[in-house]
């Protein structure tokens, strides 16, 4: 049997359809989609595996019911100002203190710093969510 006996030919013809194949398009379309979103991919790993400021918490201390002292750490891969955020918490997690800690630009790159928070009662735990700089507001 040929393809004008079973009707293809026919039914071709009335629902519009071409004889050609659309895989190769398809094909094209989808690599071009793969290859843009593996160079995004590999762009942003870049980038964030390299941050200008990295930050560590040394450790605390709960001083009275109404202060908290800690230390952290400062590391630059910039001479940039860095802005590093510090938050006490309760026993129940909530936040009972806040101090933001700026580190001038001019100032070492690697630096250890003592920070005092103020709480509006006792502190259980001081937490540090990151430091940011002008450039790059998400925090390290």
């Amino acid at each position: 049997m040929n393809s004008d006996q079973d009707g293809t030919e026919d039914l071709n013809a009335r629902y519009g359809r071409s004889g050609r194949s659309r895989k190769p398009v398809i094909i094209g379309v989808a690599a071009v989609i793969a290859a843009a979103g593996l160079t995004w991919l590999v762009w942003a790993a870049f980038v964030q595996s390299t941050p200008p400021v990295t930050s560590r918490l040394l450790g605390f201390e709960i001083i009275s019911p109404t202060s908290a002292k800690a230390t952290i750490q400062v590391d630059r891969t910039e001479s940039t100002e860095a802005t590093c955020r510090l938050q006490a918490k309760a026993a129940d997690f909530s936040i009972v203190g806040e101090l933001t800690v700026t580190v001038p630009a001019d100032s070492p790159r690697k630096q250890t710093l003592p920070a005092t928070l103020t709480t509006q009662r006792a502190a259980t735990s001081v937490v540090l969510i990151g430091c940011t700089t002008p450039g790059n507001p998400r925090p390290h």
